[in-house]
């Protein structure tokens, strides 16, 4: 598993605001393939907390259709020993590159950030079964006090482990 953090690019007129603003990614090496751990979060979220029923109680639609972009899904999860709630528009789906991004527009992370967007992609490992798991995070915080979401990429990777589990049990 790799982790990189950057932070935004450093315009000097902007200095200020841009230290607010990052990005987080990680890898997560799967057993399942790519197309089935990308369907679970595009095509059957509400089949999430099946799979991590520790972490993620629920994911239900609330606006549109499951996997299309526009489309608003609200979770119910654990992070950090505490129950929290998002509510995310899907800002974008590519079955074809095992892709989906969603922005969080309400809940418990917009407590502490202006923004924050989860992407998601999954790609066929090379020469071998298997999948690898990209998630990217990009987040503007709320203000200096508060710290880049560390713990949320965690969480993600258990989330990935939990699936791959899943998905590997259901064949």
């Amino acid at each position: 598993m790799a982790t990189k953090m950057a932070g935004a690019a450093m315009n000097p007129a902007k200095r200020e605001a841009s230290s607010l603003c990052g990005k987080l990614e990680t890898d997560v090496e799967i057993k399942a393939s790519a197309g089935k751990f990308h369907h679970m979060f595009a095509g059957r979220p509400h089949h999430v907390s099946k799979a991590t029923p520790g972490k993620i109680q629920g994911c239900e639609l609330h606006e549109g259709e499951w996997g299309k972009v526009g489309s608003i899904v609200f979770w119910n999860y654990v992070h950090d020993g505490e129950a929290k709630v998002a509510k995310e528009r899907i800002e974008a789906v590519e079955p074809e590159k095992n892709l989906i991004t969603f922005r969080v527009i309400e809940g418990d992370l917009l407590k502490e950030y202006k923004s924050f967007v989860i992407t998601i992609q999954v790609t066929p490992k090379r020469g071998g079964p298997g999948s690898v798991v990209h998630w990217h995070v990009e987040y503007e915080k709320i203000d200096d006090k508060v710290a880049h979401p560390e713990t949320f990429l965690d969480f993600c990777v258990q989330v990935s482990k939990e699936i791959d589990e899943h998905l590997l049990n259901e064949e």
